[in-house]
C-alpha cells in the first residue's frame, strides 16, 4: 500500500474515532446523561441521572404534606428512598443536600430520608421535580429539584 494511501486510510480512521468521541452517546461522566433533569451525585457508589420523561415512567406514589400556608395537597411522585437506592450511598454517607434550579439547597440526614417511607420527588406541573417530606421542616420540601447530593 503507498504511504498516500496508508495516510489517507489513517486520517480517516482518527476523523472516524474523534466523531465518536464527541458524540459519547449523550452521556457525561458516571454514566448521567447530559440533559438529566435529575441526577444523584456525590458519596455513592453510582452516580445516577434520568431524563424526566425516565423518571415519570418509573413506579408512582402518592403523599400528602401540608405546605407552608397550612394548606395539605396530594403529591404525586417517585420514592425518594428508592432512588437513593439506585445511587447505592457509601457506607460513611451523612448527609443529603438538596439542589434546586435557582440555586436554593436544603440539608437533611441520609437516615432521615431513608427512613421516610412517604417522602417523593413529586412531578411538577410545569415539568420539572419538587422534593415532598411530609411531616418535615417546609424547608426541605424544595421545588425545583434537580440534583440530590449525597454526603
Amino acid at each position: 500500500m503507498s504511504t498516500i494511501k496508508r495516510f489517507g486510510l489513517v486520517l480517516v480512521v482518527l476523523m472516524l474515532a474523534g466523531m465518536l468521541a464527541a458524540c459519547g452517546g449523550g452521556k457525561s461522566a458516571g454514566g448521567i446523561p447530559e440533559d438529566a433533569a435529575l441526577k444523584i451525585t456525590g458519596n455513592v457508589k453510582q452516580e445516577v441521572g434520568w431524563k424526566e420523561a425516565d423518571v415519570r415512567a418509573m413506579e408512582t406514589m402518592e403523599a400528602q404534606s401540608t405546605n407552608k400556608d397550612g394548606e395539605t395537597k396530594t403529591y404525586t411522585g417517585v420514592s425518594l428512598k428508592a432512588l437513593l437506592d439506585k445511587a447505592a450511598p457509601k457506607d460513611d454517607a451523612t448527609t443529603v443536600t438538596y439542589v434546586a434550579d435557582d440555586g436554593f439547597t436544603a440539608e437533611v440526614t441520609l437516615a432521615e430520608v431513608q427512613g421516610c417511607t412517604d417522602c417523593i420527588v413529586s412531578f411538577r406541573d410545569q415539568g420539572g421535580f419538587s422534593i415532598v417530606m411530609p411531616g418535615f421542616s417546609t424547608k426541605l420540601q424544595v421545588k425545583g429539584v434537580i440534583e440530590i447530593q449525597v454526603k
